[in-house]
């Protein structure tokens, strides 16, 4: 098992977090990178042991534009910097993936500079794609280039020349050297060429035991990039879409069945990248129709299948909408000051919340390794389990405002809720609980004479006092699973404790933030008018799929799983790329 199996990931976008500059003016650099070293122990606390940071290196703006491979962006610091940053990760327990931009280059990289001095007589002109001499660019260089996402500034690398391969190669083998990097995030892995990542493969395999390589995937089928010859994993974005809509709209039929779809796409051997907001897309809790859906959509963030990931800040439940224009995406990469969040970290409900998920997630190994079983299911609530080595955990989530009763298959035994610290006595091989509104249940096998230990005893120097359940599983064997609901429960126990659980406090702040929002007028809405005419880089998300439905449409029938995999797209650039891709 590699270290990747049990990952959970803490999502950190520096130049944002940090408060850069938004251009790089390639002076003295700042150590900013030295602002995130207090928040590893926070990190770890809330139960994450990886990081997945980047853009990392020198670029001239929101980082993705890369003039130096070798080289921190001096807003950030240093080589060292990056390179004690990694080290005081690892002392932590806490591993790190950098962000890997290898499909284009800024205009400032060595590569594009010697090639718009020298024209047709550099040694470079093969390193990019398409270039032509006769053309010309929206930078009035003389010549012309393939971009990506319809951006001159990203300069598309011709990744079947083997000297751009042995480059971006021998990248990641300094990086490893330089930084002890343990893996690699490739941006835009969705349009990378197939024998460039088995290239990079064979030198993650050649650099480091277990060093991981994740692909940024919009749609499509996952197995593609996710196999033995190419890529360990990839981002979830079919996951992410059915999540929040699937709450929105009341349907977790939406989510169940897209489980059900990647499990038979990736035959369960592939983890993917689960994520419910990241540096691209808008913040969950703007997502979201009311935020009591927070509770739901990160238990299912935790105990579904995959690798779960919290993108920074939203542990506390910040919002964060795309804006307008160049710096659309400013919103969704705040500042965020370690000092200005110490009391946050003792009171924010959010947070204790995604703290006791984060914990049980470690203790639980049937979360990480085991498999689904699709128990119970209606448009308002979902039951699963996770059985690994003759364990059984019980998942319960409910999206209605009201409680209801919820079924459950297991073998017969004592199982704790981890989240209401309720305890049961099962016989019959099913049972029957209460679940509040808006809320869930993870249902663990009972340890150590019933006893569960608190959040305070199991994390050294937590952040905050709460008495939350987080349990260790032991792997006894137990009769499989049966589906049966008419069991008996011997007996329901309920933690002796009065004080609130953890799960109360975030109920609570999640109504109080729902009260204060704008009460919205009872009228009928308006149906959003598409301009498909204008230009792609100014049209919305909803545009730019009306306008790829519409140029499928002329090639030929739309069937209902070309329009689900428009659906699920809402990466603004992945759908710039699309639409161009069409004649």
């Amino acid at each position: 098992m590699a270290w990747y199996d049990e990952a959970i990931f803490y999502h950190i976008y520096p130049l944002g977090m940090t408060g850069a500059p938004k251009q790089n003016e390639y002076g003295e650099p700042v150590e900013r990178l030295n602002q995130i070293l207090p928040w590893i122990s926070h990190i770890k606390n809330i139960g994450c042991n990886a990081i997945y940071i980047g853009p990392l290196f020198e670029s001239v703006g929101h980082g993705y534009e890369t003039t130096d491979y070798k080289k921190l962006d001096s807003r950030l610091g240093t080589n060292e910097t990056l390179k004690n940053f990694v080290a005081e990760c690892h002392k932590q327990g806490v591993k790190v993936i950098f962000d890997g931009v290898f499909n284009h280059t800024g205009r400032d990289f060595f590569a594009f500079k010697d090639l718009k001095e020298n024209r047709e007589n550099s040694r470079y002109k093969d390193w990019y794609c398409n270039v032509n001499f006769w053309g010309n660019n929206s930078y009035n260089d003389g010549f012309g280039y393939e971009n990506w996402g319809g951006y001159d500034l990203l300069v598309k690398l011709n990744q079947k020349n083997p000297e751009v391969i042995n480059y971006i190669c021998d990248v990641i083998r300094f990086w490893v050297d330089e930084f002890d990097v343990d893996g690699i995030r490739l941006d835009a892995a969705d349009v990378l060429d197939f024998d460039f990542m088995k290239a990079l493969r064979r030198t993650a395999n050649e650099v480091k035991p277990d060093f991981w390589l994740m692909g940024e995937v919009i749609h499509g089928d996952y197995i593609r990039w996710a196999n033995a010859d190419t890529l360990h994993s990839v981002t979830n974005y079919h996951l992410h879409k059915a999540l929040y809509s699937g709450y929105n709209d009341h349907n977790f039929f939406e989510i169940a069945h897209t489980v059900k779809r990647l499990n038979d796409m990736c035959g369960g051997v592939f983890k993917l990248y689960n994520f419910v907001d990241n540096h691209d897309v808008e913040r969950i809790m703007s997502k979201l129709s009311t935020p009591k859906g927070f509770v739901p959509v990160h238990i299912l963030l935790y105990t579904l299948p995959g690798v779960p990931s919290i993108y920074y800040g939203s542990e506390f439940g910040i919002e964060g909408k795309k804006g307008r224009g160049a710096d659309a995406d400013a919103p969704l990469r705040p500042e965020m000051i370690y000092e200005d969040w110490t009391s946050a970290m003792e009171e924010n409900a959010y947070l204790k919340f995604i703290t006791a998920l984060g914990n049980m997630r470690q203790q639980v190994k049937a979360l990480s390794f085991g498999d689904y079983k699709e128990q119970n299911l209606t448009t308002r609530q979902y039951t699963f389990s996770r059985s690994y080595e003759g364990s059984t955990v019980v998942v319960m989530v409910n999206n209605d405002d009201n409680a209801c009763t919820m079924h459950g298959g297991v073998p017969d035994g004592t199982y704790t809720g981890v989240l209401s610290g309720k305890t049961i006595t099962v016989s019959g091989g099913g049972f029957s609980a209460e679940i509040a509104g808006n809320s869930g249940e993870i249902w663990v096998p009972d340890v150590v004479e019933g006893k569960f230990e608190t959040v305070e005893t199991v994390v050294e120097e937590a952040p905050a006092k709460v008495e939350v359940p987080v349990v260790e599983t032991v792997a006894e064997p137990m009769k499989e699973a049966e589906p049966a609901v008419e069991a008996v429960v011997e007996e329901v126990s309920e933690p002796e404790t009065t004080e609130k659980s953890v799960l109360d406090e975030v109920t609570e702040a999640a109504q109080a933030q729902e009260e204060k929002l704008p009460e919205v007028e009872e009228t009928a809405k308006e149906p959003k008018v598409l301009d498909l005419n204008k230009p792609y880089e100014e049209m919305s998300i909803e545009e730019l799929q009306a306008c790829i439905l519409a140029k499928m449409a002329k090639n030929g029938p739309v069937t209902e799983e070309m329009k689900r995999t428009v659906d699920i797209n809402v990466h603004h650039g992945s759908l710039m790329n699309w639409v161009r891709s069409f004649n």
